[in-house]
């Protein structure tokens, strides 16, 4: 990635980048180096410092990065359509977002459903308080009858339910690990100090770390060249059970950024697909103020259609982004909304554009179905109805 000129921060949030510093580092001295998923996990989920747990405006055209729903009502209203299919399969149902960002989709979601086929129940599984705020406020203002209604959750549901769970732009943000592949074997990428200051290191790979990147490349035509460097997220299973397993009937959609295995781990992505985000620039710099920027890592789609097998669910459908948005009516919805305001339609098909082009969101995110026991289930999918990238799983 080419240079990325980053503007500084302000000084009360550099205080807490380096309180968040120093907790790292004190671990570092105490512990050794520390496995970059630890690292990565503590700079965005840290309690009071983290990314995600400091009340930092992380979203839309004043903060770090700009979300589907941020864009405008489209992506909603066709989501809801898709919703709307599998509360037919259902009869009543509930709705589980995980990690609800501004509460945008939400709200979209309870405006669409709210007069056809409401869910009996809304759930939101949030670990950050400053994030359960601002839902709350947009959810007063945007959908006032439904806020009593609204179940903020720390931990997925406890009791048994059925519906439509949401994660739109969720795996991406789970701690991954980095490994590196040397002539000698499979390394794990850490972080540690190096005149005071937080720097790469390298160690041989655990045991269980080894196999599941062995278990990983014995799927794809080629070995792992030396020097290759990437990403793999081996507790994505258990992740998922967790997320899912008291689903009784339903369908779970992953919305992110990513690509099938043979094409996440080409010989050309030998750096991985590790980013930051910060003030709507991405760069590579993981160390640029702990806690003030988002760190990802791209989603290799093969393992979460693994991970589904792992956990009794059915992979429904897998495409792209603007196939799955067309074939929930994206162009109906389009027709519908399209005012005689010239500024409005503009700004509408401004917001189609984006989400479905190929150089903007259309191609690189990807959409998974994960199915649980829906009769008719493929037939009743719409998103996935117009093209079918499981085979490239």
């Amino acid at each position: 990635m080419s240079h990325v000129i980053l503007p500084d921060p302000p000084d009360e949030l550099k205080r807490l980048s380096k309180a968040l510093s120093m907790r790292l580092e004190d671990e570092i001295r105490a512990a050794g180096p520390m496995p970059f998923a630890r690292f990565m996990q503590r700079a965005l989920y840290e309690p009071g410092l983290g990314y995600y747990s400091a009340g930092l405006h992380k979203f839309g055209a004043s903060g770090d990065f700009v979300t589907a729903p941020e864009l405008g009502p489209l992506f909603a209203a066709c989501m809801a359509r898709q919703v709307s299919e599998v509360a037919d399969l259902l009869g009543g149902y509930s709705i589980l977002e995980v990690g609800a960002g501004t509460g945008l989709l939400c709200t979209g979601l309870l405006r669409e459903l709210s007069a056809a086929r409401p869910p009996d129940h809304y759930f939101i599984l949030e670990t950050s308080a400053d994030l359960r705020e601002v839902q709350r406020q947009h959810i007063a203002t945007e959908a006032p009858g439904w806020l009593e209604r609204v179940t903020w959750l720390d931990q997925p549901p406890a009791a048994a339910w059925r519906g439509v769970l949401i994660a739109n732009e969720v795996i991406d943000a789970l701690a991954a690990e980095r490994f590196r592949v040397t002539p000698d074997g499979v390394e794990q990428v850490c972080v540690t100090l190096e005149a005071g200051s937080l720097a790469w290191a390298a160690r041989p790979a655990p045991a269980d770390l080894e196999r599941a990147i062995r278990q990983a490349e014995s799927s794809l035509d080629r070995p792992f060249p030396a020097g290759y460097c990437s990403e793999i997220r081996p507790h994505l299973p258990l992740w998922l059970d967790a997320l899912t397993n008291r689903m009784q009937r339903g369908l779970a959609l992953f919305i992110d950024y990513g690509y099938p295995r043979g094409e996440y781990y080409l010989p050309e992505r030998a750096n991985g697909t590790l980013m930051c985000h910060y003030r709507h620039r991405a760069h590579g710099d993981v160390f640029f103020w702990p806690g003030l920027q988002d760190i990802t890592a791209w989603v290799d789609f093969t393992a979460l259609a693994e991970a589904a097998d792992a956990c009794r669910l059915d992979v429904a459908g897998y495409t792209n982004q603007a196939m799955f948005l067309l074939g929930c009516g994206l162009d109906v919805v389009l027709a519908e909304r399209l005012p005689e305001c010239s500024d409005m339609g503009l700004q509408l098909n401004a917001e189609a554009r984006q989400l479905t082009l190929p150089g903007m969101m259309g191609e690189r995110f990807q959409v998974m179905g994960l199915g649980r026991d829906l009769p008719n289930m493929e037939q009743a999918l719409a998103g996935f109805s117009l093209q079918d990238l499981r085979y490239r799983l």
